[in-house]
């Protein structure tokens, strides 16, 4: 490790850059951060003092401190920007939105920006902008909104948060990372459109360009899955994707050519190096004019995609590596991977915690150490079957990267992924290049419009192509689960291998063997703890009244009110909590059910002991009984309109759950009811869930 950190010196800056980062995560770095200033400059003074007068070991700890504390106070500027004074009351609010509307099953997303706030005859300005998610009920009007529009709206500015279900994606956190102070719901007839946006940001400028693009498409006929493979692979706009096409693209292996990467600068790139390599091995001296050209066009492509933290990633990466190679013809280092990484983390720390960030690193990384030496396993001599190998073990090492990265966030392994490459790679390359060809017959019609259809069946064959690997068996191995420390082991464990056969010692073989016992260890404690016993829970999941009925051994039945149809909502909020759990996609139970030692009737559950009674309609607002049946729990979500004591007079019931679904009055009047007669109620919206096993 000591050689890795001399060889690469970059990562000593990056190392303690990145423990600044995840401790002002974690710690209030926003309280602190006007410490943090008056503390660097010590330091760097500290190191000024060391370094003339050769205080070798006392330079490094403080050069080591000093970075730690930059990463600390950089995230700590980063959530001062969307530090927002919340005061819980409906305001009128002027806001002007910032990119096109999304459109959603009952709402259109806006993010905006308020400009000003109309508060007691006063209008006040802010001092700082903050972007918020509106969402604003769906009608004919919400539809026609556009990016740049200016809004009057009515509605209640929020902070983000979660549902507080265990293991659940922090949305909450995720919505502060990407600069979204808040979120708002204003219902129909409580906003009016009032004009435009007089000058359109530079952002904004870049998605009208990139719709554009999509819209022009369009035009030329695509549509369907066609429409939005082709937007998302050209121009990185992914509004278009079905749900199915995108499972198809997951379970094959081939996500990443979907979100536009270090991939597709690479193509991009190679397009520009094939027609200038020429010139400026002729002319040596046009080289650093011709590289400088290459980065304009690598950023203007990153301009066309509306500027995404993907592509400027890869662009600054690929911007470097052409810097780099002015002064001597080199291929991509670590070196230079290692740059990129410090200073986009310096720029913006939050890409640390972002998915596509560490996904896309952690591939080139691995690429960088593991292809040379996979690649001299099988010398080959023909140049098609060189080419053949190379993109194998290319794809090999990459996916060694990505694979611990890839089972933690999405729980999935896609095991033809050597296929999906061998296929996918070489038809994008065809489609990008084809692409840029078709954006250059614009001035031409005649020619334009043909010329379409050809990349119109390109697409095509690739999604086929995928469809048909996504149904080849054992695809991908699902309901996977890693925790973090698991994680960091495979990654520690690639390491001590790849050392290993560097230098093939005793020492190094015991350290393999050390670590392959601390995974197995790990996942047998992990196995025994997250077993839950037979029992029942009850989660927060809004539209969704459910109770979850567990047996103990991987099965388990979900019951849900006669109405409720639609249950994929309750499965993608409990999916990472069921993989963790080991348990099977649960049966849905709806109307009389009587098996396995569950029994419900008239939405009354007997299951493990427990007695529960699903309220979800007003079926036991006029029936009385002389004596009140014994509940364990009442489970109350929307479609009941009576009152606690009409409850009290059918059911004797030990607990009270309330779902997230009943508006906040109706909860707090049933809870007075039912803690008048000394029943303790549970609000989901409060409590997240409720296990009992």
């Amino acid at each position: 490790m000591l050689r890795f950190l001399q060889r690469h010196p970059f990562l000593k800056l990056l190392i303690p850059l990145v423990v600044g980062i995840v401790c002002g995560e974690y710690l209030p770095s926003v309280e602190y951060n006007e410490v943090c200033l008056p503390v660097l400059g010590g330091l760097l003074i500290l190191m000024i003092i060391c370094h003339s007068r050769c205080y070798t070991y006392v330079y490094g700890a403080t050069a080591f401190l000093f970075f730690v504390v930059l990463g600390f106070m950089r995230v700590g500027d980063e959530l001062r920007l969307t530090d927002y004074a919340f005061t819980g009351e409906t305001s009128v609010y002027q806001i002007v939105l910032t990119e096109k509307p999304e459109l959603k099953a009952k709402t259109m997303l806006c993010r905006a920006v308020p400009t000003s706030e109309w508060r007691n005859d006063t209008l006040i300005h802010p001092q700082q902008e903050h972007t918020f998610l509106f969402y604003i009920a769906k009608d004919s009007a919400s539809e026609a909104l556009r990016r740049g529009d200016l809004l009057w709206v009515e509605t209640c500015l929020a902070p983000p948060a979660n549902n507080g279900i265990p293991d659940e994606f922090d949305y909450a956190r995720y919505l502060i990372h990407k600069g979204i102070s808040g979120t708002a719901y204003v219902p129909a007839g409580h906003w009016r459109k009032t004009g435009n946006a007089d000058r359109p940001t530079f952002r904004q400028t870049a998605l009208e360009m990139r719709d554009r693009i999509t819209n022009l498409y369009r035009t030329l006929g695509f549509q369907g899955d066609e429409l939005a493979v082709l937007s998302a692979l050209t121009v990185g706009d992914k509004e278009e994707l079905s749900e199915e096409i995108t499972e198809t693209y997951s379970v094959s292996g081939a996500s990443h050519v979907l979100a536009l990467s270090g991939l597709h600068i690479g193509f991009i790139y190679a397009l520009f190096w094939f027609f200038f390599s020429p010139l400026w091995r002729r002319w040596r001296l046009l080289k650093p004019l011709l590289s400088l050209l290459i980065i304009l066009f690598l950023w203007g492509f990153a301009f066309l995609t509306g500027l995404s933290s993907s592509v400027v990633r890869s662009v600054v990466m690929f911007s470097l590596f052409i810097l780099a190679s002015l002064r001597a013809e080199k291929t991509l280092t670590m070196d230079t991977l290692l740059v990129t990484a410090f200073l986009m983390l310096l720029y913006h720390p939050f890409w640390l915690l972002d998915v596509g960030f560490q996904l896309s690193f952690s591939a080139v990384a691995a690429i960088l150490l593991l292809q040379s030496r996979f690649y001299a396993l099988w010398p080959v001599k023909h140049r098609w079957g060189q080419k053949v190998w190379g993109m194998m073990t290319v794809s090999v090492a990459a996916q060694i990267g990505v694979a611990p990265l890839i089972i933690f966030y999405f729980s999935r392994f896609s095991t033809h992924f050597l296929l999906t490459n061998l296929w996918v790679i070489p038809l994008v390359s065809v489609i990008m290049y084809a692409a840029v060809l078709l954006l250059i017959l614009t001035p031409f019609p005649a020619l334009q419009q043909p010329f379409a259809s050809v990349v119109e069946v390109l697409v095509r064959v690739q999604n086929e192509g995928l469809r048909w690997i996504e149904q080849l068996p054992l695809a991908s191995i699902d309901n996977l689960w890693l925790t973090m420390g698991e994680v960091f082991l495979l990654y520690l464990l690639c390491y001590v291998i790849c050392r290993y056969f560097n230098l093939r010692t005793v020492r190094r073989a015991f350290t393999v063997g050390w670590i392959c016992i601390g995974f197995l260890i790990c996942r047998f404690f992990f196995f025994t703890v997250d077993t839950p016993d037979c029992g029942v829970a009850f989660y927060n999941v809004r539209g969704c009244p459910a109770v979850h009925c567990l047996s103990g051994g991987g099965r388990s039945w979900l019951v849900c009110a006669d109405s409720l149809t639609d249950t994929s909502r309750y499965h993608r909020a409990l999916a990472s909590r069921w993989n963790r759990f080991r348990i099977d996609t649960p049966r849905i139970v709806r109307g009389t059910y009587s098996a396995e030692g569950l029994q419900v009737d008239n939405q009354v559950i007997l299951y493990a002991g427990k007695r529960i009674c699903l309220i979800t309609d007003s079926r036991w607002r006029y029936m009385k009984t002389d004596t009140p049946l014994d509940m364990d729990y009442l489970y109350i979500s929307k479609g009941y309109r009576g009152n606690g004591s009409e409850l009290l007079a059918l059911f004797s019931a030990n607990t009270v759950i309330l779902d997230a679904s009943l508006s906040a009055a109706y909860q707090n009047r049933l809870e007075a009811a039912f803690n008048l007669k000394g029943v303790p109620c549970i609000r989901l919206e409060e409590a997240g869930f409720v296990e009992d096993w």
